[in-house]
């Protein structure tokens, strides 16, 4: 059976290593995505500018009035936008809720920065899959917007 418990340790090659406090870590992810908002290739900036849209952040502007003014984005927007992900209403409240949650929590991001990529890695389309799986196989579960996936380890 496949360990249910977290793979990631202190990963000497990535900043985001899970020795930082959950509030630091979103601040340092948040500085990455908002390098990709700004950046000229719409690879990097659209993925950030549609989640910034969708969390309702900047609920004036369509994708194409943001990506046309992405260089005026500001951190505060990136924040904002990761605290409504994570269900806060506002980044001010997330910053002094955050700390005292699980690691795990933030476990979904560290999915994006490639934390677990050198583990197995099997999607399912719901949550409730997942477990049922997960009984019978094990692996560590991340819950990923509406689907999740199982890490294996």
């Amino acid at each position: 059976m496949w360990s249910t418990s977290s793979p990631v340790g202190n990963d000497t090659r990535n900043d985001l290593g899970s020795n930082l406090s959950n509030s630091e870590f979103l601040r340092r992810y948040a500085r990455r995505l908002l390098r990709n908002a700004r950046a000229n290739e719409p690879g990097k900036a659209l993925p950030v500018l549609r989640r910034i849209i969708a969390m309702k952040v900047t609920p004036e502007l369509r994708i194409t009035d943001l990506y046309a003014v992405r260089a005026t984005i500001q951190l505060k927007h990136v924040l904002h936008t990761l605290a409504r992900e994570l269900d806060f209403a506002a980044w001010e409240i997330c910053k002094q809720r955050i700390d005292a949650c699980p690691a795990a929590t933030l476990d979904r991001y560290r999915l994006e920065l490639g934390m677990f990529g050198d583990y197995q890695q099997n999607w399912f389309a719901d949550e409730a899959t997942a477990r049922d799986w997960q009984q019978a196989n094990g692996g560590y579960l991340i819950a990923y917007g509406q689907q999740a996936v199982a890490i294996l380890a």
